[in-house]
């Protein structure tokens, strides 16, 4: 070592040295994720996705050129976590960086950009500034990319879905949500067999265009089909999801013994629909209506399950807005934007379905209680905030009411108006039935359970309307859009999650339980103490360097002076 180092040329061999390490470092990766949380880490059930591919994966990253400095952090959160893709794919996922707001042709470009807005990826408005004191600049993002292999194309939106408590908190959870997201995406576009699902019919739900969002939805990512529970013996097991979407009239006994089998055997049930029965269109017209429960007859079943949703309408201060008469001026009545109790804005707690998600609007919905059940657990998915309260129906609903908010009658915190239940399941029809009844069940081609099997899972949300269209004179409206205040809720994307978790069977939902911890800097530390900092992290390397380099050839001059 010492005769390299006293060498004429050493200097010669160190770069050569240096320029092996680089060469191997474009084959050899290794990375130590010392975060608390693992951030830096992909999860296993994504490590197994991603080992097992079988097909090319493209990757089309739309989110380029100048941006702000949230929307670089994220870029470079995306770039990381497709980097980690591509060394566990094998070479099987490629990547594409594409700026839409390049293209020269400007026919092309509107094309180009009108195609992205059919798969959900809007233009986006960038607010940028240099740095503080400096003018703002604007300019047009799409932040998302589109996934596709040999099922199609699946688009990855990085900034829906994601809760918005401030900028920080913001950006920080949208990069919690990249590995899921892109995992999701990879999942659904290279699966050898796409899930089957079944939407009841046969209780009044609507396949009108008052459904025709979600339909369209579980018709582009699932085989979808309709089941009537009045005409069928049974609900069969084939189907990994039985969707139950705003029923507005009775379950009958024979209703329901089909929906219970169908848990037994290990299937798993979406519902949601309201209790309770408010006229819209009396309460627009007359400015008043009254709410009473509509007799949907599943509280017992429910019930069984470990679930109770209350015959009431829950108020909450928390809500967003519609518009009303607010005064009189020349005769004339002037309408204006009021908080409506009525329609709260409920938020996700902390499983996957609903973590880190935006607000979802419930209009009118019902409170839901957890009773013991042998065998099941149950876990809050949407809850009210802390200033909330339930009216017991029946009752008068006025406009008069958004006139009179006292908050201090909002006494109540965290009212659940979505529970997932799962586990394990107790027949509701267990020691009831005839042995003639269940021989007739037994010779229709399925078998009576008491108990059940699998892993059932049933989720129930107290509010059907939360997943319909509204329909105006232009057609229908997205899911979860108030006309009102023309902001769009995140009631779709709760519905997709909630899908994905009843009939997802590769553990990629795991992912979404990611969380990362936010290590705030004082900005005003930051902006005063720059120009140290900046010499301490470029410049004091470089002096060192100089120092020893300087040190080795005195102490070398000196060994060797004459």
């Amino acid at each position: 070592m010492n005769r390299l180092l006293n060498h004429r040329f050493w200097w010669v061999g160190l770069i050569l040295a240096f320029a092996l390490v680089i060469y191997l470092s474009t084959y050899v990766h290794y990375r130590a994720d010392l975060t608390e949380e693992n951030r830096y880490s992909l999860t296993g059930s994504t490590e197994g996705l991603l080992e097992s591919l079988d097909t090319t994966v493209v990757i089309d990253v739309f989110l380029t050129g100048e941006l702000s400095s949230g929307l670089r952090k994220v870029r470079s959160s995306v770039d990381e976590t497709i980097a980690q893709y591509r060394d566990l794919a094998g070479g099987q996922v490629e990547v594409n960086y594409i700026d839409p707001f390049d293209i020269e042709d400007d026919s092309l470009k509107v094309q180009f950009v009108d195609s992205l807005k059919r798969y959900g990826l809007n233009p986006f408005t960038q607010v940028a500034q240099e740095k503080k004191g400096t003018e703002q600049t604007q300019r047009l993002v799409i932040p998302g990319a589109l996934v596709t292999s040999r099922n199609g194309t699946y688009p990855v939106n990085f900034l829906t879905g994601v809760s918005n408590p401030d900028e920080q908190s913001y950006y920080n959870n949208i990069e919690s949500l990249l590995e899921y997201k892109f995992s999701n995406a990879i999942e659904k576009v290279t699966r050898t067999s796409v899930p089957l699902i079944a939407y009841a019919l046969g209780n009044g739900q609507s396949l009108g265009y008052d459904a025709i969002e979600v339909l369209n939805m579980m018709t582009r990512e699932y085989r979808l089909d309709t089941v009537n529970l009045k005409n069928v013996p049974y609900v069969h097991e084939d189907y990994k999801c039985l969707v139950i979407l705003q029923p507005r009239e009775k379950f009958t006994e024979d209703d329901k013994f089909k929906i219970d089998q169908y848990l037994m055997h290990g299937g798993t049930v979406f519902f949601a629909g309201d209790i309770v029965d408010a006229s819209l269109d009396s309460l627009t017209i007359k400015g008043s209506c009254l709410a009473y429960d509509k007799g949907l007859d599943l509280t017992d079943l429910f019930f069984r399950y470990g679930v109770r949703v209350n015959p009431d309408v829950i108020q909450d201060f928390q809500a967003t807005e519609t518009t009303m008469v607010v005064g009189e001026a020349g005769g004339q009545p002037q309408m204006g934007n009021v908080k409506w109790t009525y329609w709260p804005v409920v938020t996700g707690g902390n499983h996957p379905v609903s973590k880190n998600l935006d607000p979802v609007m419930i209009k009118y919905g019902s409170s839901i209680d957890t009773v013991k059940a042998e065998g099941s657990r149950k876990q809050i998915l949407l809850a009210t905030s802390a200033n909330a309260k339930r009216i017991k129906v029946p009752t008068i609903i006025s406009f008069n009411n958004a006139k009179e908010i006292d908050i201090n009658s909002f006494t109540e915190a965290n009212i659940p108006v979505a529970v997932l239940v799962e586990n394990q399941f107790k027949s509701f029809f267990a020691n009831r039935l005839t042995q003639q009844r269940i021989d007739s069940f037994n010779s229709s081609g399925s078998n009576f359970l008491a108990a059940s099997t699998g892993r059932p899972r049933l989720i129930v949300v107290s509010d059907g309307d939360a997943f319909l269209n509204e329909i105006t004179q232009r057609g229908p409206l997205p899911v979860g859009m108030n006309k009102w205040v023309q902001f769009t809720f995140s009631n779709k994307d709760f519905f997709r999650n909630c899908l994905d978790y009843l009939v997802g069977t590769s553990g990629i939902f795991e992912s979404r339980s990611k969380s990362f911890t936010l290590r705030l800097l004082d900005e005003e530390k930051v902006d005063s103490e720059k120009n140290k900092w900046q010499f301490i992290n470029i410049g004091l390397p470089v002096v060192l360097i100089l120092l020893l380099g300087l040190l080795l050839q005195w102490r070398r001059k000196r060994k060797y002076a004459a």
